[in-house]
């Protein structure tokens, strides 16, 4: 059976090719007429034999090769798509009076958002992206409208203890390992703790950061995240996991992103099957 869908997919190329040329030729010598200003009749004949040539090479054979197109192709031909889409709205991204993330990231976190929003996963339109590839000294998480396209604001965001110093280069999902997770989440309930108002999280990706709840890792507010603590530290503060945000700017973020929204932790150290597994 596959070698007859081989012998048909050679055929078909062969026919489409051979149409092509000659369809070209007709062209060519149809246009030349044209030119001239003669034989006028016999030119609407050249363009009328033109389109019953390609008609009948897209058309006639074309039904064939549908039944023997892989899923592959598909899932290439989708994913152009999404890749184009994904661009187009990082392009159209207003920063405001913010900078704007990194577009590797963005796109990572959009392309994510789109599969956990068609699975129903995630109710609102506000994703927030923490880039721990950046300095922890930087601000490096944005809540972003996608139905606004436009970022809402942006922030410093804290990493785990054990994670690494001023900069993130140790991830884990296990208990009192006091370091961050990556990957997908999506915000839980807002309640009041040691910290404040904090905001729990549900992990979405399976042994990358579903134990998050298991672990209390939340949004929370933190003293040592602030520009002083920088100036005297030379770096920010560590959590023991938690997305620790600014005291002053906690409440704010939490009301921007609570009500089963979508957070996404990045770190280029992630494989990209990672992804396509969710995406799929």
């Amino acid at each position: 059976m596959k070698n007859k869908n081989r012998l048909n997919v050679k055929i078909y190329r062969l026919n489409t090719l051979l149409f092509c040329q000659v369809g070209i030729i007709c062209i060519f010598v149809a246009l030349k007429m044209c030119v001239t200003n003669r034989y006028t009749m016999i030119y609407k004949t050249f363009l009328a034999s033109v389109f019953i040539i390609f008609s009948y090479a897209f058309n006639g054979k074309a039904i064939d090769t549908h039944k023997i197109t892989t899923n592959k192709d598909i899932a290439s031909v989708l994913k152009s798509n999404v890749d184009v889409k994904v661009e187009m709205v990082y392009s159209a991204l207003q920063a405001n009076k913010f900078q704007l993330p990194k577009q590797e990231c963005f796109a990572e976190a959009l392309k994510g958002f789109y599969a956990l929003k068609e699975k129903g996963l995630v109710k609102r339109d506000i994703l927030t992206l923490v880039d721990f590839s950046l300095s922890s000294n930087a601000k490096r998480l944005w809540i972003i409208d996608l139905s606004t396209n436009e970022v809402l604001f942006q922030s410093l965001v804290a990493h785990g203890r054990n994670t690494g110093d001023e900069f993130a280069t140790n991830f884990s999902n296990t208990p009192e390992s006091f370091k961050s997770s990556l990957g997908f989440y999506v915000t839980g309930e807002v309640y009041n703790g040691k910290h404040g108002i904090s905001l729990k999280l549900d992990g979405l990706e399976k042994g990358l950061n579903d134990r998050a709840r298991q672990r209390a890792v939340v949004v929370h507010g933190a003293d040592y995240v602030s520009e002083s603590f920088i100036k005297y530290h030379k770096r920010l503060g560590r959590s023991q996991g938690c997305p620790a945000v600014p005291v002053e700017f906690a409440s704010e973020i939490i009301s921007m992103i609570k009500g089963q929204s979508c957070l996404y932790i990045y770190h280029p150290s992630m494989s990209n099957s990672r992804l396509t597994k969710l995406v799929s």
